[in-house]
């Protein structure tokens, strides 16, 4: 997939969170060249779609894509709140081995949210990467 034709996908695409969430995921793999979930780790040990979790504060929830050691994702539908995104997925974190980096989306806008252990936060989105 090129990113003109991931771009084109999505641009058009007026889904639910849980109608896009994965394919979405599957082809941003595609087109960064990394493998899927299923494809690197059959058995959803440590790369997984649907990751069930204990909320902080209690209660349980599902992260919607993590890798340990890289990242914990959450989704929400086109122009959807990612700070509500982001605040899940701190819920969620501990439970998820407190990877080094939170992804908030919402089909069009990406943010990356540092948390790596002794250093200060960082946000990351489409308009500071392109800054530099």
């Amino acid at each position: 997939m090129t990113p003109q034709q991931f771009i084109a996908k999505w641009r058009l695409a007026n889904l639910s969170e849980r109608s896009a969430a994965q394919q979405h995921f599957l082809d941003l793999c595609e087109l960064l060249n990394q493998p899927k979930p299923v494809e690197a780790d059959p058995e959803g040990a440590w790369y997984t779609f649907e990751r069930g979790v204990h909320k902080v504060g209690g209660g349980e929830g599902w992260a919607d894509v993590w890798k340990r050691g890289h990242f914990g994702w959450e989704y929400k539908g086109k122009r959807k709140d990612l700070k509500a995104a982001y605040n899940q997925l701190l819920q969620y974190r501990e439970d998820l081995e407190n990877p080094p980096l939170l992804v908030v989306c919402d089909l069009d806008r990406f943010e990356v949210h540092t948390n790596f252990t002794g250093t200060a936060k960082k946000v990351f989105d489409r308009h500071s990467i392109w800054k530099g």
